[in-house]
């Protein structure tokens, strides 16, 4: 397996560091997930992503630990 660094970005206003933090964490339990991700390699190449809502919420809804691929 490899390893990728995942990044989404939500530009929000507030007075501090920690209430933007907690703002963003707000929005995301109350909104469908990002469906946009900047994807860092381990050779430090950055590839945007913006996903298919449909396909992605299929994708979540599945257990995929239990993939022998993940091993």
């Amino acid at each position: 397996m490899h390893t990728f660094t995942v990044v989404t970005t939500l530009t929000i206003e507030a007075d501090t560091a920690e209430e933007a933090a907690l703002l963003v964490y707000q929005e995301l339990t109350k909104t469908p997930a990002p469906i946009r991700y900047a994807v860092t390699d381990e050779a430090g190449v950055t590839t945007v992503v913006e996903l298919d809502r449909a396909k992605a919420d299929e994708f979540a809804a599945l257990d995929h630990t239990a993939d022998p691929g993940n091993w």
